[in-house]
Order: structure tokens, then C-alpha cells, then sequence
């Protein structure tokens, strides 16, 4: 089961990076949000399962790793997002590298920081779920944003993509909405479930 999760994570990433979405169509800001939750939403907890993981840290340590995990997401996430950056990544394919190499770093490391280990507690589970959910957040109100803004932040020219020809404004809300509808619920759902294992485990009993 982890094999085939690492395996399948891995033919996510192929697909999104060796596919036309970073360079066919890389003036599209809507192909660019495929590319980044394909990378952090579905390859990353994918790997992140498949990856093998040893016995869970003590409390305190799993607080350390999960909400700082999620910091790290929020300031990638919402940086490569900032139009000068923006238009540096769709000019450039090394810079385009550089922000694809630091969603997967990000997406990685929240995902492993979070999910459950062998012999995970209800404290372990908890700043899993509260790390999930802060994520979700940030990307429900950046993809809000971005749908939202009622005037095109990425370029004023006609796309194309996947022979779809959009308006700029038209591309920027259709991107704001793939982030909501891929990127918010992916987290919400890990950040929920995690929160559902806390109820499901039954109190320790006093000694």
C-alpha cells in the first residue's frame, strides 16, 4: 500500500512537471495552479504516505515539526504568488524549477510532519490537524482572493489553455477557483480526518 501511494505520487509528479502545463501552456495562470496542487495537494501526501516513517516523536516535538511545517507552506505558497515573482517564474523555466522544487520541499514536509506515525497519540494527531486546517485556510482565503480580485493581477493579454482561449481576469478567477476546489479541500479533509482520530481514541485509562 505505501509503495503503491510513493509510486503513484511519483507518476503525479511526472505528469504535472513533464506535461504541458509548465511550459505548453505556462502563460496560463489557471495551468499554473493545476501544476502547484497536483505538486502539493495530490503528489506530495501521496509520497508523503509512501514515504516510511519511524515511531512518533513526544508531544512537544510533533509541535515543532507540524506548525512550523504549515508557516513554511503559507510563506511559499503565498510568495510565488506575489505578481513580481509570478512573472519572473512564467519568464524564466529555471526560475519555474526553482518555485515547482520549493512547493514540492513545502508540500513534503508538511504532509510528513503531520500525518500519523506508528504509535501516534492524541497530541501527535492534534497539531497534525490544526497544522492541516491552518493550511486550508490560508489557501481557501488566497484562492478566494484571487477569484475574487475584480482586476487581473498576472498579465492583461488573452491564454490559452488546454485550447480553452480565456481573458486574463477570466484565467486568474478560474485559477483561484482550482485552489479552493483541489488545494482548501484536500487539507480540510487530511486536517478533519486526523480530528476524527482524536475522537476515535479511547481515553487512557488512569493508572
Amino acid at each position: 500500500m505505501r509503495r503503491a501511494c510513493l509510486i503513484l505520487g511519483i507518476l503525479v509528479l511526472a505528469l504535472v512537471w513533464l506535461g504541458p502545463l509548465l511550459d505548453g501552456w505556462r502563460d496560463s495562470f489557471s495551468a499554473h495552479m493545476l501544476a502547484h496542487m497536483g505538486v502539493v495537494a495530490i503528489a506530495a501526501p501521496l509520497m508523503a504516505i509512501g514515504i516510511p516513517l519511524g515511531p512518533t516523536p513526544d508531544a512537544s516535538r510533533a509541535f515543532t515539526l507540524a506548525l512550523p511545517a504549515s508557516l513554511v507552506e503559507l510563506i511559499i505558497v503565498w510568495s510565488w504568488h506575489a505578481p513580481a515573482l509570478r512573472a519572473l517564474a512564467q519568464s524564466s523555466l529555471f526560475v519555474t524549477a526553482v518555485e515547482q522544487a520549493t512547493f514540492l520541499a513545502a508540500g513534503l514536509f508538511l504532509w510528513l510532519a503531520c500525518l500519523p506515525r506508528r504509535g501516534s497519540d492524541t497530541t501527535g494527531n492534534a497539531a497534525g490537524a490544526f497544522a492541516l486546517l491552518l493550511t486550508s485556510i490560508h489557501m481557501t482565503l488566497l484562492g478566494a482572493l484571487l477569484a475574487l480580485t475584480p482586476r487581473p493581477l498576472y498579465g492583461t493579454g488573452e491564454v490559452s489553455c488546454f485550447g480553452v482561449a480565456l481573458s486574463a481576469q477570466q484565467d486568474q478567477e478560474l485559477g483561484g477557483v482550482i485552489m479552493l476546489l483541489l488545494g482548501a479541500a484536500v487539507y480540510l479533509a487530511g486536517g478533519v480526518t486526523l480530528f476524527a482520530r482524536i475522537l476515535a481514541t479511547p481515553p487512557r485509562k488512569a493508572v
